[in-house]
C-alpha cells in the first residue's frame, strides 16, 4: 500500500509484520512486528504522515510513520476489527468489527465520537469525498448511508441479494457504487440523493472505479476472463479486451485513469491502454501467481505481490525494470542449522535455495543457488567453513561458505537425496537416498569412495558415529545398517521394528543408537554387539523424532500426530514425564545446548520449552498461523544455538526464519524474537558502484557478491541518460531518509531527524559499517 503523497510504502506480511518504506530510496524506515495471526488492516493518512492498523486485542493503533512511534490506542471493540479507513480529510478513522459496531475516532483527540450498533456483519465501507457521510454494507444485503454529524443513517439502498462486499464513492461524491456476492453477480451504481438504483452492471470481481469516477472496470469470465470498461453516466460498456490465460483476478487504475494494470494465476503483471485496450507492457517475473497490484499516486511504479509474498516495484520509465522486496525464502524452510564459531544460521528451502544469514543482525549476506528442486537438508562441517547439501534433484552439493562457491556437485544417486552429514572429521560426507543407497564421498576430491547397498526399501536418515568410524542408515524397510567407514561393509543389520524408522540418533559416547518408528516404539540398540537393550512403549502413534540428552543418560522422543512428547531414562527404561500440551501435530524437537530445557516445535508455529528435571512447561509462543493441509511432520524447523546463550532458531511454512531470545523469569522462561526474516530485504537490478578506495577484501566481496560492482547486466539505465553512480553517491541515496544525517568529515558531528539527507561524502567506515549491517543489496 502507498500513501497518498507516494512517500511511503507498507507491506505486510502474512504473520502480521508491517513494514514502512521511504520510496525516495527503498530504505525500510521502521518495522511494526506482528502476533503471527494473519493479516492485519491497514490504511494511510490522506498526507501520509501515519498508518493505522488494528491489532489482535481489538484495538486499533495509529503509528508515526516517519518514528515507528503509536500516537494512539482505540479502545473499545469488542470483536476482532474487520477493517479501517481515514476519511479525506484526515481528521476521522473508521473502524468496524466482528462485534458488529462501527467507531468513528477523533484523530486530534483519540476519542470515539460516534458507535453505529445494530449491523449483521459488516464487509465494505467508505468515506464520501467531502468526508460528511459514509456508506457500508454487510451481510444484510444492502447499503447504509451514515451522517457523521447528524450521527444517523440517511438511506438505506435496497437491491442486492448477499452480501454487500465492496463500496465506493464517485470522484464528486454523487454516486455510489457497491458490488454483492448475488446469485448473479454485479455492481450497483445508486444516485446519492435520490437513492435509485441508476445501473446495473454484471462482474464477476470487485469493481474498479476510475480517478475521475466516469469509469467503472470489471472482470468477466463471459468474455474469456476479460475486463470490460463501463460509462458510469449512461451504464453502457466502452471496451471489452482479453485479460489473462487464467482469468485476470485483480487489477487497478492508473492516477490519470489511461491505464489500468492487470494481474493472474498465469504470473504475469500487463499494463492496458483503457482507450485502445491494447496490452502496453508485459512483466512476466513472478514465479506463481499475482494477487495484488498498485499504482504509486504518481504512476511511475507498479507494485505486484505474488503468491509466495514477493512484493515487485516496476518501474514504468525503464521498460519494467523491477526491484524485488521478499521475505526470503519464498517457501517452507526444511532444515536449519547454526554455525558458532561464525554466529551464522544456514537455512535450505523447498525454494531449491540456501541461504546464510547473521545470527545477531539477521541480515541474509549470500544465498547459495545451484539445486534444481527442493533442498532437503543442510549440514556445516566441523570447521564450519563448508557447508554440503541435498535435495530433490538428486545431488549432493558442497559448498565454500566464505566465498558461496560450489565446490562440487556429487552425483550418482537415482532418486530424491534426503539424508546428509559431515563426518567429525570432516574429510568425508555422506549421502542417503530413496534408491536406497548410502554413498561416502571424499571431501577433498569429490570422488565416492563406497556404496553401500543393502537396504530394501528407501532411506530416511543417515548418521555417523561420534568416532566417525561407522555410518548408520535407516529407512523405510523397518532396518538399521551399520556401516564400517574404512572398508564400506556392514557391521550389522539391527531388526525388530515392524514399520519404517523415521529417525535414528547415536548417543553422545557412540555406544548406542536411539531409533524412532511408526509401530509407536522407540529402541535403543548397542552398538557393538548390535543387540538391543530397551524398547519404549507408550506413544499412540507412530514416533517421528528422537534426541539424546548432552550428557547421554535421558532420551526423548515425540509423535507428530499423539501431540506429545517422553522422557525416557537410558539405563533403566522407565518413561519419566510424557509431555503434553500440544494441540497440533508436533515438527520438532531439540535439547537446548545444556541440556536443561527441550524445545518443541507444532506444524502451527507453536513452540513450548519444558524443563528436563520436573517435565513442567515453562514457556509457549505461538508464532505461525494456521497449517497447511496435506503437509506432514517435519516441514518446520528447531535449533538451539551456542551454549553460551539460550536462544533457538525457527524455520517455518511462509519461508521465515526467525531467531528467539530465552530468559528465564521467576519459574517460567519469557520468549522474545530477536528478529525475522519476515521482515524483508530489498534488492536493486542494474545498480552499480566504480572506483571505490579504501575498502577491505571483504567489503569488495560483499560488494560483489551483492550485485553491486561492475558493468550493468542491461541498459536500462543508460537507457534513460544515466551513468554508473559512484559508491558514494550510492550509499547516500540508500541512506537519506532512514534515520540518522552523517557529517562531510567530523565523525562528531550529531544526528538529525529520519528525515534528514546526507551530504555526498562518506568516509571508509560509515561505507564499511552500512555494508555489514544493511539489509538491503546495492
Amino acid at each position: 500500500m502507498y500513501s497518498a503523497d507516494g512517500s511511503s510504502f507498507a507491506v505486510v506480511l502474512s504473520d502480521g509484520t508491517i513494514n514502512a518504506y521511504a520510496t525516495s530510496n527503498w530504505e525500510r524506515t521502521w518495522v511494526l512486528n506482528g502476533d503471527g495471526r494473519g493479516y492485519p488492516s491497514i490504511a494511510f493518512s490522506p498526507n501520509g504522515d501515519r498508518i493505522v492498523a488494528d491489532n489482535y486485542d481489538h484495538t486499533v493503533r495509529v503509528w508515526d510513520v516517519a518514528t515507528g512511534d503509536y500516537v494512539y490506542i482505540f479502545i473499545g471493540h469488542t470483536g476482532n476489527v474487520k477493517g479501517l479507513a481515514y476519511s479525506p480529510q484526515g481528521n476521522v478513522i473508521a473502524s468496524w468489527s466482528e462485534d458488529k459496531t462501527i467507531r468513528l475516532w477523533d484523530v486530534e483527540t483519540g476519542d470515539c465520537h460516534s458507535i453505529i450498533s445494530g449491523c449483521d456483519d459488516i464487509y465494505a465501507l467508505a468515506f464520501s469525498p467531502k468526508g460528511d457521510t459514509v456508506a457500508f454494507g454487510g451481510s444484510d444485503c444492502r447499503v447504509r448511508v451514515w451522517d457523521i454529524a447528524a450521527g444517523e443513517c440517511r438511506s438505506i439502498l435496497i437491491g442486492h441479494t448477499n452480501n454487500v462486499t465492496r463500496i465506493a464513492y464517485s470522484a464528486q461524491g454523487d454516486l455510489i457504487i457497491s458490488k454483492a456476492d448475488d446469485d448473479v453477480m454485479h455492481v450497483r451504481v445508486w444516485e446519492m440523493e435520490t437513492g435509485a438504483c441508476r445501473h446495473i452492471i454484471p462482474t464477476d470481481a470487485s469493481p474498479l472505479l476510475s480517478p475521475k469516477g466516469d469509469r467503472i472496470a470489471s472482470y468477466d469470465r463471459r468474455i474469456n476472463n476479460g475486463i470490460e470498461i463501463w460509462d458510469v453516466e449512461t451504464g453502457l460498456c466502452l471496451r471489452r479486451f482479453q485479460a489473462h490465460n487464467g482469468g485476470a483476478i485483480i487489477a487497478a487504475f492508473s492516477p490519470q485513469g489511461d491505464q489500468i494494470v492487470s494481474g493472474d494465476y498465469d504470473m504475469a503483471v500487463r499494463v492496458w491502454d483503457v482507450e485502445t485496450g491494447e496490452c502496453r507492457h508485459t512483466m512476466a517475473d513472478h514465479s506463481d501467481e499475482v494477487k495484488k497490484v498498485l499504482y504509486s499516486p504518481k504512476g511511475d511504479h507498479i507494485a505486484s505481490v505474488g503468491g509466495s509474498g514477493i512484493v515487485r516495484l516496476w518501474n514504468m520509465g525503464l521498460s519494467g525494470a523491477f526491484r524485488q522486496i521478499s521475505n526470503c525464502h519464498n517457501r517452507i524452510v526444511c532444515s536449519i542449522q547454526y554455525s558458532s564459531k561464525r554466529n551464522q544460521i544456514a537455512s535450505c528451502s523447498v525454494d531449491s535455495t540456501i541461504r546464510l544469514w547473521d545470527a545477531e543482525t539477521g541480515v541474509c549476506w549470500r544465498t547459495l543457488t545451484g539445486h534444481s528442486g527442493a533442498v532437503c537438508i543442510i549440514s556445516y562441517s566441523p570447521s564450519e567453513d563448508q557447508l554440503v547439501s541435498c535435495g530433490e534433484d538428486t545431488t549432493v552439493r558442497l559448498w565454500d561458505v566464505e566465498s558461496g562457491a560450489c565446490r562440487y556437485i556429487l552425483t550418482g544417486h537415482t532418486n530424491i537425496v534426503v539424508g546428509v552429514a559431515f563426518s567429525p572429521q570432516g574429510n568425508q560426507v555422506t549421502s542417503a537416498s530413496y534408491d536406497k543407497t548410502v554413498r561416502l564421498w571424499d571431501v577433498e576430491t569429490g570422488e565416492c569412495l563406497h556404496v553401500l547397498a543393502g537396504h530394501s526399501k528407501a532411506l530416511y536418515v543417515v548418521r555417523y558415529s561420534p568416532q566417525g568410524n561407522q555410518v548408520a542408515s535407516a529407512g523405510a524397510d523397518g532396518t538399521i545398517q551399520l556401516w564400517s567407514v574404512d572398508k564400506g561393509d556392514c557391521q550389522h543389520t539391527l531388526t525388530g521394528h515392524s514399520k519404517d524408522i523415521t529417525r535414528i540418533e547415536y548417543s553422545p559416547n557412540g555406544n548406542q543408537i536411539a531409533s524412532a518408528s511408526s509401530d509407536t516404539t522407540v529402541r535403543l540398540w548397542d552398538v557393538k554387539t548390535g543387540t538391543r537393550s530397551h524398547i519404549f512403549v507408550g506413544h499412540q502413534e507412530e514416533v517421528t523424532f528422537v534426541v539424546y540428552s548432552p550428557q547421554g543418560d535421558k532420551v526423548v522422543s515425540s509423535s507428530a500426530y499423539d501431540k506429545t512428547l517422553r522422557i525416557w531414562d537410558t539405563e533403566s527404561g522407565e518413561c519419566r514425564y510424557t509431555l503434553t500440551g500440544h494441540t497440533k501435530e508436533i515438527a520438532d524437537i531439540a535439547y537446548s545446548p545444556r541440556g536443561h530445557l527441550i524445545a518443541s516445535w507444532s506444524n502451527q508455529g507453536e513452540a513450548r520449552l519444558w524443563d528436563i528435571e520436573t517435565g513442567d512447561c515453562r514457556g509457549t509462543i505461538n508464532y505461525g498461523g494456521p497449517p497447511q493441509s496435506g503437509l506432514s511432520f517435519g516441514l518446520w524447523a528447531i535449533v538451539w544455538m551456542s551454549p553460551d546463550t539460550d536462544s533457538f532458531i525457527t524455520g517455518d511454512r511462509f519461508g521465515s526464519v526467525r531467531v528467539w531470545d530465552v530468559t528465564e523469569e521467576g519459574d517460567q522462561y519469557r520468549i522474545r524474537m530477536r528478529w525475522t526474516s519476515s521482515n524483508g530485504q530489498l534488492s536493486v537490478e542494474d545498480a552499480c558502484v566504480q572506483g571505490v578506495k579504501g575498502l577491505s577484501d571483504l567489503d569488495k566481496r560483499l560488494l560483489k557478491q551483492r550485485g553491486a560492482t561492475g558493468e550493468p547486466s542491461l541498459l536500462r539505465l543508460r537507457e534513460t541518460g544515466k551513468k554508473v553512480m559512484s559508491m558514494v553517491s550510492v550509499v547516500s541515496k540508500l541512506k537519506s531518509s532512514s534515520g540518522t544525517t552523517a557529517s562531510n568529515s567530523s565523525s562528531t558531528s550529531p544526528a538529525t531527524s529520519s528525515r534528514g539527507t546526507l551530504h555526498n561524502k562518506l568516509n571508509k567506515r560509515q561505507i564499511q559499517r552500512h555494508l555489514r549491517t544493511s539489509r538491503y543489496i546495492l
